[in-house]
Protein backbone atom coordinates (compact mmCIF):
# COMPACT_ATOMS: atom_id res chain seq x y z
CA UNK A 1 0.00 0.00 0.00
CA UNK A 2 1.02 3.66 -0.44
CA UNK A 3 3.34 5.25 2.09
CA UNK A 4 1.70 8.69 2.34
CA UNK A 5 -1.50 7.52 4.09
CA UNK A 6 0.64 5.70 6.66
CA UNK A 7 2.54 8.94 7.30
CA UNK A 8 -0.80 10.66 7.82
CA UNK A 9 -1.90 7.92 10.22
CA UNK A 10 1.34 8.40 12.17
CA UNK A 11 0.56 12.10 12.40
CA UNK A 12 -2.91 11.42 13.79
CA UNK A 13 -1.36 9.00 16.31
CA UNK A 14 1.09 11.68 17.50
CA UNK A 15 -1.79 14.17 17.74
CA UNK A 16 -3.90 11.71 19.76
CA UNK A 17 -1.04 10.94 22.14
CA UNK A 18 -0.39 14.67 22.52
CA UNK A 19 -4.04 15.26 23.40
CA UNK A 20 -3.98 12.45 25.96
CA UNK A 21 -0.79 13.74 27.55
CA UNK A 22 -2.52 17.09 28.02
CA UNK A 23 -5.14 15.33 30.12
CA UNK A 24 -3.17 12.64 31.92
CA UNK A 25 0.10 14.47 32.59
CA UNK A 26 -1.87 17.44 33.87
CA UNK A 27 -3.85 15.13 36.17
CA UNK A 28 -0.64 13.60 37.53
CA UNK A 29 0.93 17.03 38.07
CA UNK A 30 -2.25 18.73 39.29
CA UNK A 31 -0.96 19.40 42.82
CA UNK A 32 2.11 21.21 41.46
CA UNK A 33 0.05 23.22 38.97
CA UNK A 34 -2.48 24.20 41.66
CA UNK A 35 0.37 25.28 43.91
CA UNK A 36 1.94 27.38 41.17
CA UNK A 37 -1.36 29.16 40.54
CA UNK A 38 -2.27 29.40 44.23
CA UNK A 39 -5.48 27.39 43.73
CA UNK A 40 -6.85 25.43 46.69
CA UNK A 41 -8.25 21.89 46.47
CA UNK A 42 -11.97 22.57 46.06
CA UNK A 43 -11.75 25.16 43.26
CA UNK A 44 -9.08 22.96 41.69
CA UNK A 45 -11.66 20.22 41.12
CA UNK A 46 -13.06 22.30 38.26
CA UNK A 47 -9.73 22.05 36.41
CA UNK A 48 -10.40 18.36 35.80
CA UNK A 49 -14.16 18.44 35.44
CA UNK A 50 -14.41 21.15 32.76
CA UNK A 51 -11.71 19.40 30.75
CA UNK A 52 -13.57 16.10 30.97
CA UNK A 53 -16.78 17.80 29.81
CA UNK A 54 -15.00 19.09 26.73
CA UNK A 55 -13.50 15.67 25.99
CA UNK A 56 -16.86 13.86 26.14
CA UNK A 57 -18.53 16.38 23.84
CA UNK A 58 -15.57 16.46 21.45
CA UNK A 59 -15.22 12.69 21.14
CA UNK A 60 -18.88 12.31 20.21
CA UNK A 61 -18.95 15.19 17.75
CA UNK A 62 -15.46 14.95 16.22
CA UNK A 63 -16.07 12.20 13.61
CA UNK A 64 -19.25 13.89 12.34
CA UNK A 65 -17.40 17.17 11.86
CA UNK A 66 -14.42 15.42 10.25
CA UNK A 67 -16.67 13.97 7.55
CA UNK A 68 -18.27 17.36 6.96
CA UNK A 69 -15.12 19.51 6.84
CA UNK A 70 -12.76 16.72 5.58
CA UNK A 71 -10.54 14.56 7.75
CA UNK A 72 -7.31 16.39 6.90
CA UNK A 73 -8.64 19.89 7.48
CA UNK A 74 -10.47 19.04 10.70
CA UNK A 75 -7.49 17.15 12.15
CA UNK A 76 -5.27 20.17 11.58
CA UNK A 77 -7.89 22.38 13.25
CA UNK A 78 -8.06 20.04 16.27
CA UNK A 79 -4.26 20.02 16.59
CA UNK A 80 -4.21 23.82 16.47
CA UNK A 81 -6.97 24.09 19.09
CA UNK A 82 -5.12 21.75 21.45
CA UNK A 83 -1.77 23.49 21.06
CA UNK A 84 -3.15 27.02 21.20
CA UNK A 85 -5.15 26.56 24.38
CA UNK A 86 -2.44 24.48 26.06
CA UNK A 87 0.27 27.07 25.52
CA UNK A 88 -1.94 29.86 26.90
CA UNK A 89 -2.86 28.11 30.17
CA UNK A 90 0.43 28.85 32.06
CA UNK A 91 -0.18 32.56 31.45
CA UNK A 92 -3.83 32.59 32.56
CA UNK A 93 -4.37 35.60 34.87
CA UNK A 94 -7.00 33.91 37.05
CA UNK A 95 -8.94 30.69 37.57
CA UNK A 96 -11.89 31.72 35.38
CA UNK A 97 -9.70 32.24 32.32
CA UNK A 98 -7.85 29.02 33.04
CA UNK A 99 -11.09 27.03 33.22
CA UNK A 100 -12.26 28.50 29.92
CA UNK A 101 -9.00 27.47 28.28
CA UNK A 102 -9.25 24.00 29.85
CA UNK A 103 -12.75 23.56 28.41
CA UNK A 104 -11.54 24.31 24.87
CA UNK A 105 -8.39 22.26 25.47
CA UNK A 106 -10.59 19.30 26.37
CA UNK A 107 -12.79 19.95 23.34
CA UNK A 108 -9.72 19.85 21.07
CA UNK A 109 -8.46 16.68 22.72
CA UNK A 110 -11.87 15.09 22.36
CA UNK A 111 -11.93 16.00 18.66
CA UNK A 112 -8.51 14.42 18.09
CA UNK A 113 -8.64 10.96 19.68
CA UNK A 114 -11.56 9.41 17.71
CA UNK A 115 -9.92 10.60 14.49
CA UNK A 116 -7.22 7.99 15.10
CA UNK A 117 -9.68 5.09 14.90
CA UNK A 118 -11.47 6.76 12.01
CA UNK A 119 -8.19 7.16 10.08
CA UNK A 120 -7.04 3.62 10.86
CA UNK A 121 -10.29 2.13 9.54
CA UNK A 122 -9.97 4.19 6.38
CA UNK A 123 -6.26 3.86 5.65
CA UNK A 124 -5.36 0.33 6.68
CA UNK A 125 -6.19 -2.57 4.40
CA UNK A 126 -7.52 -5.79 6.00
CA UNK A 127 -4.14 -7.62 5.95
CA UNK A 128 -2.59 -5.04 8.31
CA UNK A 129 -5.64 -3.63 10.08
CA UNK A 130 -4.96 -5.56 13.30
CA UNK A 131 -1.61 -3.84 13.65
CA UNK A 132 -3.31 -0.50 13.08
CA UNK A 133 -5.73 -1.29 15.88
CA UNK A 134 -2.68 -2.00 18.05
CA UNK A 135 -1.62 1.59 17.34
CA UNK A 136 -5.00 2.86 18.52
CA UNK A 137 -4.74 0.60 21.59
CA UNK A 138 -1.71 2.64 22.67
CA UNK A 139 -4.14 5.40 23.67
CA UNK A 140 -5.86 2.99 26.08
CA UNK A 141 -2.81 1.24 27.56
CA UNK A 142 0.39 3.19 26.88
CA UNK A 143 -0.71 6.81 27.45
CA UNK A 144 -2.21 6.33 30.95
CA UNK A 145 0.88 4.42 32.05
CA UNK A 146 3.58 6.76 30.68
CA UNK A 147 1.89 9.97 31.85
CA UNK A 148 3.17 9.62 35.43
CA UNK A 149 6.75 9.38 34.19
CA UNK A 150 6.35 12.46 32.00
CA UNK A 151 4.76 14.40 34.87
CA UNK A 152 7.64 13.37 37.16
CA UNK A 153 10.16 14.62 34.59
CA UNK A 154 8.55 18.05 34.28
CA UNK A 155 7.60 18.72 37.91
CA UNK A 156 10.59 17.20 39.75
CA UNK A 157 13.44 17.85 37.30
CA UNK A 158 12.60 20.56 34.73
CA UNK A 159 9.75 23.02 35.36
CA UNK A 160 6.00 22.64 35.89
CA UNK A 161 5.27 24.83 32.85
CA UNK A 162 6.56 22.07 30.59
CA UNK A 163 3.41 20.15 31.51
CA UNK A 164 1.89 22.53 28.95
CA UNK A 165 4.87 23.43 26.74
CA UNK A 166 5.36 19.78 25.74
CA UNK A 167 2.34 20.14 23.45
CA UNK A 168 4.17 22.43 21.01
CA UNK A 169 6.80 20.06 19.51
CA UNK A 170 4.40 17.11 19.43
CA UNK A 171 1.65 19.21 17.89
CA UNK A 172 4.00 20.67 15.27
CA UNK A 173 5.24 17.21 14.30
CA UNK A 174 1.69 15.87 14.10
CA UNK A 175 0.55 18.79 11.93
CA UNK A 176 3.39 18.30 9.43
CA UNK A 177 2.73 14.56 9.14
CA UNK A 178 -1.03 15.04 8.77
CA UNK A 179 -0.63 17.84 6.22
CA UNK A 180 1.73 15.70 4.14
CA UNK A 181 0.11 12.30 4.52
CA UNK A 182 -3.68 12.59 4.65
CA UNK A 183 -5.52 13.13 1.36
CA UNK A 184 -7.60 16.26 0.86
CA UNK A 185 -11.20 15.15 0.37
CA UNK A 186 -14.09 17.24 -0.85
CA UNK A 187 -16.00 19.10 1.83
CA UNK A 188 -19.57 18.03 2.47
CA UNK A 189 -21.12 21.23 3.78
CA UNK A 190 -24.59 20.06 2.76
CA UNK A 191 -24.54 17.87 5.88
CA UNK A 192 -24.81 21.03 7.98
CA UNK A 193 -28.45 21.35 6.87
CA UNK A 194 -29.11 18.05 8.68
CA UNK A 195 -26.93 18.75 11.70
CA UNK A 196 -28.32 17.20 14.88
CA UNK A 197 -28.55 20.43 16.90
CA UNK A 198 -30.90 18.93 19.48
CA UNK A 199 -28.61 15.95 20.01
CA UNK A 200 -25.54 18.17 20.31
CA UNK A 201 -27.27 20.35 22.91
CA UNK A 202 -28.42 17.34 24.94
CA UNK A 203 -24.94 15.85 24.69
CA UNK A 204 -23.34 19.05 25.97
CA UNK A 205 -25.74 19.20 28.93
CA UNK A 206 -25.34 15.50 29.70
CA UNK A 207 -21.54 15.61 29.47
CA UNK A 208 -21.30 18.65 31.72
CA UNK A 209 -23.74 17.21 34.24
CA UNK A 210 -22.13 13.77 34.46
CA UNK A 211 -18.56 15.01 34.76
CA UNK A 212 -19.57 17.57 37.39
CA UNK A 213 -21.34 14.83 39.34
CA UNK A 214 -18.35 12.48 39.21
CA UNK A 215 -15.68 15.06 40.04
CA UNK A 216 -17.63 16.97 42.71
CA UNK A 217 -19.84 14.25 44.19
CA UNK A 218 -17.41 13.34 46.96
CA UNK A 219 -16.90 17.00 47.86
CA UNK A 220 -20.70 17.36 48.15
CA UNK A 221 -20.99 14.21 50.33
CA UNK A 222 -22.62 12.24 47.53
CA UNK A 223 -26.26 11.32 48.10
CA UNK A 224 -26.49 13.28 51.33
CA UNK A 225 -26.53 16.40 49.17
CA UNK A 226 -29.56 17.81 47.37
CA UNK A 227 -27.27 19.14 44.64
CA UNK A 228 -26.08 15.62 43.87
CA UNK A 229 -29.64 14.35 43.56
CA UNK A 230 -30.45 17.21 41.17
CA UNK A 231 -27.42 16.31 39.04
CA UNK A 232 -28.40 12.62 39.03
CA UNK A 233 -31.95 13.44 37.93
CA UNK A 234 -30.78 15.87 35.26
CA UNK A 235 -28.25 13.32 34.02
CA UNK A 236 -30.85 10.55 33.73
CA UNK A 237 -33.38 12.74 31.91
CA UNK A 238 -30.81 14.24 29.55
CA UNK A 239 -29.29 10.92 28.46
CA UNK A 240 -32.73 9.35 28.04
CA UNK A 241 -33.79 12.21 25.76
CA UNK A 242 -30.46 11.99 23.93
CA UNK A 243 -30.94 8.27 23.24
CA UNK A 244 -34.48 8.87 21.97
CA UNK A 245 -33.35 11.72 19.72
CA UNK A 246 -30.35 9.87 18.28
CA UNK A 247 -32.41 6.77 17.49
CA UNK A 248 -34.84 8.70 15.29
CA UNK A 249 -32.58 11.38 13.75
CA UNK A 250 -31.70 10.82 10.05
CA UNK A 251 -28.06 11.91 10.51
CA UNK A 252 -27.30 11.55 14.23
CA UNK A 253 -24.14 12.38 16.11
CA UNK A 254 -24.30 8.91 17.72
CA UNK A 255 -25.74 6.11 15.59
CA UNK A 256 -27.21 3.88 18.30
CA UNK A 257 -28.47 1.34 15.76
CA UNK A 258 -24.91 -0.02 15.61
CA UNK A 259 -25.51 -1.47 19.09
CA UNK A 260 -27.84 -4.05 17.54
CA UNK A 261 -24.70 -5.92 16.48
CA UNK A 262 -23.57 -8.04 19.39
CA UNK A 263 -19.85 -7.66 18.84
CA UNK A 264 -20.07 -3.89 18.48
CA UNK A 265 -22.21 -3.63 21.61
CA UNK A 266 -19.57 -5.67 23.42
CA UNK A 267 -16.86 -3.32 22.15
CA UNK A 268 -18.66 -0.26 23.51
CA UNK A 269 -19.57 -1.74 26.91
CA UNK A 270 -16.33 -3.67 27.24
CA UNK A 271 -14.11 -0.66 26.59
CA UNK A 272 -16.03 1.30 29.23
CA UNK A 273 -15.42 -1.42 31.83
CA UNK A 274 -11.80 -1.83 30.75
CA UNK A 275 -11.01 1.87 31.27
CA UNK A 276 -12.41 1.65 34.82
CA UNK A 277 -10.56 -1.62 35.45
CA UNK A 278 -7.26 -0.18 34.20
CA UNK A 279 -7.26 2.27 37.12
CA UNK A 280 -6.05 -0.70 39.19
CA UNK A 281 -2.66 -0.39 37.47
CA UNK A 282 -2.28 3.38 37.42
CA UNK A 283 -4.22 5.68 39.72
CA UNK A 284 -4.75 3.33 42.68
CA UNK A 285 -1.13 2.19 43.26
CA UNK A 286 0.17 5.69 42.52
CA UNK A 287 -2.22 7.19 45.05
CA UNK A 288 -1.13 4.62 47.66
CA UNK A 289 2.56 5.43 47.18
CA UNK A 290 2.02 9.20 47.26
CA UNK A 291 -0.51 9.51 50.08
CA UNK A 292 0.57 6.66 52.36
CA UNK A 293 4.29 6.18 51.69
CA UNK A 294 5.02 9.84 50.90
CA UNK A 295 6.52 9.24 47.46
CA UNK A 296 7.14 12.04 44.99
CA UNK A 297 6.12 11.52 41.38
CA UNK A 298 9.75 10.87 40.41
CA UNK A 299 9.98 8.04 42.93
CA UNK A 300 6.67 6.33 42.19
CA UNK A 301 6.46 6.47 38.41
CA UNK A 302 8.51 3.30 37.87
CA UNK A 303 5.55 1.02 38.53
CA UNK A 304 3.54 2.52 35.67
CA UNK A 305 6.57 2.93 33.38
CA UNK A 306 6.86 -0.88 33.47
CA UNK A 307 3.39 -1.17 31.93
CA UNK A 308 4.04 1.56 29.35
CA UNK A 309 7.23 0.01 28.02
CA UNK A 310 5.66 -3.44 27.98
CA UNK A 311 3.06 -2.30 25.44
CA UNK A 312 5.66 -1.99 22.67
CA UNK A 313 6.32 -5.71 23.01
CA UNK A 314 2.88 -7.00 23.93
CA UNK A 315 0.62 -5.16 21.46
CA UNK A 316 2.44 -6.42 18.32
CA UNK A 317 2.63 -9.89 19.89
CA UNK A 318 -1.11 -9.98 20.62
CA UNK A 319 -1.86 -8.65 17.12
CA UNK A 320 0.27 -11.45 15.64
CA UNK A 321 -1.56 -14.01 17.79
CA UNK A 322 -5.01 -12.76 16.79
CA UNK A 323 -4.04 -12.78 13.11
CA UNK A 324 -4.44 -16.57 13.00
CA UNK A 325 -7.69 -18.37 12.23
CA UNK A 326 -7.36 -20.69 15.23
CA UNK A 327 -7.05 -17.81 17.73
CA UNK A 328 -10.41 -17.03 19.35
CA UNK A 329 -10.46 -13.39 20.47
CA UNK A 330 -12.83 -14.25 23.32
CA UNK A 331 -10.42 -16.80 24.80
CA UNK A 332 -7.52 -14.37 24.51
CA UNK A 333 -9.62 -11.76 26.32
CA UNK A 334 -10.51 -14.14 29.15
CA UNK A 335 -6.86 -15.07 29.60
CA UNK A 336 -5.93 -11.38 29.79
CA UNK A 337 -8.68 -10.74 32.33
CA UNK A 338 -7.39 -13.64 34.42
CA UNK A 339 -3.96 -11.99 34.56
CA UNK A 340 -5.45 -8.61 35.50
CA UNK A 341 -7.61 -10.31 38.14
CA UNK A 342 -4.55 -12.02 39.62
CA UNK A 343 -2.81 -8.64 39.74
CA UNK A 344 -5.76 -7.03 41.55
CA UNK A 345 -5.94 -9.86 44.09
CA UNK A 346 -2.18 -9.74 44.62
CA UNK A 347 -2.29 -5.99 45.21
CA UNK A 348 -5.24 -6.44 47.59
CA UNK A 349 -2.82 -8.16 49.99
CA UNK A 350 -0.92 -4.90 50.53
CA UNK A 351 -0.13 -3.60 53.99
CA UNK A 352 1.59 -0.55 55.42
CA UNK A 353 5.04 -2.00 54.70
CA UNK A 354 4.55 -2.07 50.91
CA UNK A 355 6.71 0.14 48.72
CA UNK A 356 7.02 0.23 44.95
CA UNK A 357 9.10 -2.98 44.88
CA UNK A 358 6.12 -5.02 46.07
CA UNK A 359 4.03 -3.80 43.10
CA UNK A 360 6.41 -4.82 40.30
CA UNK A 361 5.23 -8.43 39.90
CA UNK A 362 1.56 -7.48 39.78
CA UNK A 363 2.27 -4.58 37.41
CA UNK A 364 4.06 -7.02 35.10
CA UNK A 365 0.89 -9.13 34.99
CA UNK A 366 -1.08 -5.99 34.13
CA UNK A 367 1.38 -5.17 31.34
CA UNK A 368 0.74 -8.59 29.78
CA UNK A 369 -2.99 -8.76 30.49
CA UNK A 370 -4.18 -5.33 29.36
CA UNK A 371 -3.29 -5.64 25.64
CA UNK A 372 -4.84 -9.12 25.66
CA UNK A 373 -8.14 -7.48 26.61
CA UNK A 374 -8.21 -4.26 24.64
CA UNK A 375 -6.91 -5.46 21.26
CA UNK A 376 -9.33 -8.41 20.86
CA UNK A 377 -12.11 -6.04 21.95
CA UNK A 378 -11.21 -3.56 19.21
CA UNK A 379 -10.97 -6.32 16.62
CA UNK A 380 -14.40 -7.72 17.48
CA UNK A 381 -15.97 -4.25 17.43
CA UNK A 382 -14.41 -2.98 14.20
CA UNK A 383 -15.04 -6.22 12.30
CA UNK A 384 -18.71 -5.25 12.35
CA UNK A 385 -18.03 -2.02 10.40
CA UNK A 386 -19.34 -2.86 6.95
CA UNK A 387 -18.13 0.12 4.93
CA UNK A 388 -16.32 3.47 5.04
CA UNK A 389 -19.57 5.31 5.72
CA UNK A 390 -19.98 3.45 9.04
CA UNK A 391 -16.43 4.14 10.25
CA UNK A 392 -17.08 7.65 11.63
CA UNK A 393 -20.26 6.53 13.41
CA UNK A 394 -18.45 3.56 14.95
CA UNK A 395 -15.56 5.75 16.09
CA UNK A 396 -17.91 8.32 17.64
CA UNK A 397 -19.89 5.76 19.62
CA UNK A 398 -16.87 3.80 20.87
CA UNK A 399 -14.90 6.87 21.89
CA UNK A 400 -17.81 8.80 23.40
CA UNK A 401 -18.55 5.87 25.70
CA UNK A 402 -14.87 5.50 26.49
CA UNK A 403 -14.61 9.19 27.40
CA UNK A 404 -17.39 8.76 29.96
CA UNK A 405 -15.49 5.92 31.65
CA UNK A 406 -12.66 8.14 32.94
CA UNK A 407 -14.79 10.51 35.08
CA UNK A 408 -17.05 7.63 36.13
CA UNK A 409 -13.99 5.66 37.24
CA UNK A 410 -12.72 8.60 39.28
CA UNK A 411 -16.15 8.99 40.88
CA UNK A 412 -16.24 5.28 41.73
CA UNK A 413 -12.81 5.44 43.38
CA UNK A 414 -13.79 8.47 45.45
CA UNK A 415 -17.02 6.80 46.50
CA UNK A 416 -15.10 3.67 47.55
CA UNK A 417 -12.65 5.80 49.51
CA UNK A 418 -15.44 7.56 51.40
CA UNK A 419 -17.53 4.41 51.98
CA UNK A 420 -14.80 1.95 52.94
CA UNK A 421 -12.56 4.58 54.50
CA UNK A 422 -15.27 5.66 56.94
CA UNK A 423 -16.04 2.02 57.79
CA UNK A 424 -12.41 1.13 58.50
CA UNK A 425 -11.84 4.31 60.51
CA UNK A 426 -14.84 3.57 62.73
CA UNK A 427 -13.75 -0.02 63.34
CA UNK A 428 -10.16 0.93 64.10
CA UNK A 429 -11.28 3.64 66.53
CA UNK A 430 -13.57 1.12 68.27
CA UNK A 431 -10.70 -1.35 68.64
CA UNK A 432 -8.39 1.33 69.97
CA UNK A 433 -11.08 2.52 72.38
CA UNK A 434 -11.31 -0.91 73.99
CA UNK A 435 -7.66 -0.72 75.08
CA UNK A 436 -7.21 3.03 75.25
CA UNK A 437 -5.75 3.16 78.78
CA UNK A 438 -3.12 0.45 78.32
CA UNK A 439 -0.71 2.38 76.10
CA UNK A 440 -1.51 5.67 77.81
CA UNK A 441 -0.30 4.54 81.25
CA UNK A 442 2.45 2.21 80.15
CA UNK A 443 5.81 2.94 81.88
CA UNK A 444 7.45 4.32 78.73
CA UNK A 445 4.58 6.73 78.12
CA UNK A 446 5.07 8.74 81.31
CA UNK A 447 6.79 12.09 81.32
CA UNK A 448 9.42 12.90 84.02
CA UNK A 449 6.72 14.39 86.23
CA UNK A 450 4.82 11.04 86.15
CA UNK A 451 1.93 12.48 84.11
CA UNK A 452 0.73 10.59 81.06
CA UNK A 453 2.03 11.83 77.71
CA UNK A 454 -1.53 11.95 76.50
CA UNK A 455 -1.13 14.60 73.82
CA UNK A 456 1.89 13.06 72.10
CA UNK A 457 0.51 9.52 72.32
CA UNK A 458 -2.87 10.65 71.04
CA UNK A 459 -1.40 12.40 68.01
CA UNK A 460 0.70 9.38 67.07
CA UNK A 461 -2.28 7.11 67.56
CA UNK A 462 -4.53 9.29 65.39
CA UNK A 463 -1.96 9.30 62.58
CA UNK A 464 -1.59 5.53 62.82
CA UNK A 465 -5.36 5.01 62.63
CA UNK A 466 -5.66 7.24 59.54
CA UNK A 467 -2.73 5.52 57.82
CA UNK A 468 -4.07 2.03 58.51
CA UNK A 469 -7.57 3.01 57.36
CA UNK A 470 -6.06 4.27 54.09
CA UNK A 471 -4.17 1.00 53.60
CA UNK A 472 -7.30 -1.09 54.17
CA UNK A 473 -9.28 1.16 51.83
CA UNK A 474 -6.67 0.73 49.09
CA UNK A 475 -6.87 -3.05 49.51
CA UNK A 476 -10.67 -2.91 49.23
CA UNK A 477 -10.36 -0.79 46.08
CA UNK A 478 -8.30 -3.47 44.37
CA UNK A 479 -10.90 -6.10 45.32
CA UNK A 480 -13.78 -4.00 43.98
CA UNK A 481 -11.92 -3.34 40.73
CA UNK A 482 -11.34 -7.08 40.45
CA UNK A 483 -15.14 -7.40 40.54
CA UNK A 484 -15.27 -5.12 37.48
CA UNK A 485 -12.95 -7.62 35.82
CA UNK A 486 -15.38 -10.42 36.66
CA UNK A 487 -18.23 -8.37 35.17
CA UNK A 488 -16.23 -7.88 31.98
CA UNK A 489 -15.47 -11.61 31.82
CA UNK A 490 -19.19 -12.39 32.09
CA UNK A 491 -19.84 -9.91 29.29
CA UNK A 492 -17.26 -11.71 27.12
CA UNK A 493 -18.95 -15.05 27.74
CA UNK A 494 -22.50 -13.83 27.11
CA UNK A 495 -22.41 -11.14 24.40
CA UNK A 496 -19.85 -11.40 21.57
CA UNK A 497 -19.75 -14.13 18.93
CA UNK A 498 -16.73 -15.70 17.25
CA UNK A 499 -15.02 -13.55 14.65
CA UNK A 500 -11.89 -13.90 12.55
CA UNK A 501 -8.98 -11.56 11.82
CA UNK A 502 -9.74 -8.88 9.21
CA UNK A 503 -7.42 -10.35 6.58
CA UNK A 504 -9.48 -13.57 6.63
CA UNK A 505 -12.93 -12.12 7.32
CA UNK A 506 -12.87 -9.48 4.58
CA UNK A 507 -11.06 -11.71 2.10
CA UNK A 508 -14.02 -14.11 2.31
CA UNK A 509 -16.50 -11.23 2.03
Amino acid sequence: MALKPLIGLLGVLVAALNAQFNELVMAAALADVRGAFGISHDPGLWIGSVYASGVVFGMALGPWLAVTFTLRRFTLFAIGLVCGTTLLIPFAPDLSVMLGLRLFQGLGGGFTIPLLMMTALRVLTPPIRLYGLAIYALTATFSPAISSSIAALWTDIVDWRFVFFEALPLGALAAVLVWHGLPQDHSRYERLHQFDWRGALLLAIGAGTLTTLMYHGDHKDWFNSEEVWVLVLLCAVTFALLALNEWHHPLPVLKLQLLKQRNFAYGVLGLFLFVVLSLSSSLVPQTYLVEIQGYRALQGHWITLLIALGQFLMLPAVAFLLDHRWADARIVTLFGLALIGMACLGNAALDASWNREQFYLWQALQAVGQPMVVLPLLMMATNTVKGPEEGPFASALVNATRSLAAPVGIGILEFIERWRGALHSERLVEQVGQTRFQPMFAPNSLLPGSSPAVSEQGERLARAVVAQANVLTAADTFLILAAFGVALALLVVLLPVRTYPPRILFARG
